[in-house]
């Protein structure tokens, strides 16, 4: 598997990685825990102007867009849709009020038509869009791991990686699956 911040995955698929990985379930470390928190992070990523702020509300609708993204990066990974994970997208991306914008060589991406803190979630939802649209998006997956739900890029031949890491949480996942067989009336 490839980390998100490695020069050979798509720097839109890179953007939403690190954005999904700011909650770090394992080691119960949350990088948006603060509207201020949140709004640096998006400014040191130039998604945020300089002094663009964040309150409470803002917090929570940039949280839940995360974890919808988690939701269907874990899609890629085998698990079930979760329906309400599209329509949170759906919302961010009527608030960044995305629009298609086409450049002079045929190219065309979506941009937020305003500014402020929807606008900058607004970017890494069309990030996501753009992965989905080029063929992109299935790469981007995240671990199977209950524990852990990192963000990661699958660069496997038959895109069947389901761990963040097979060393951590594929041996992790493999030997409670050895150790419940090995249990009185395992089947």
């Amino acid at each position: 598997m490839r980390a998100a911040s490695d020069p050979a995955v798509p720097r839109g698929l890179a953007l939403v990685a690190a954005f999904v990985n700011t909650n770090d379930r394992e080691a119960g470390r949350d990088a948006l825990a603060t509207p201020a928190a949140l709004a640096a992070w998006l400014r040191e990523r130039g998604l945020l102007a300089a002094g663009g702020a964040a309150d409470a509300r803002a917090l929570a609708r940039a949280t839940d867009v995360r974890e919808a993204m988690r939701g269907l990066l874990l899609v890629n990974a085998g698990a079930p849709p979760d329906p309400r994970a599209a329509a949170v997208l759906d919302a961010a991306a009527e608030r960044a009020a995305l629009r298609p914008r086409f450049g002079p060589a045929g190219d065309a991406r979506l941009e937020p038509a305003g500014a402020g803190l929807d606008a900058a979630v607004g970017r890494i939802v069309a990030a996501a869009a753009g992965a989905m649209h080029d063929g992109t998006w299935g790469r981007l997956k995240a671990c199977a791991e209950d524990g852990c739900r990192w963000a990661f890029y699958d660069a496997s031949r038959n895109q069947s990686g389901r761990w963040c890491s097979m060393a951590v949480c594929g041996n992790r996942a493999k030997n409670r699956r050895a150790y419940l067989r090995r249990q009185p009336g395992a089947a």
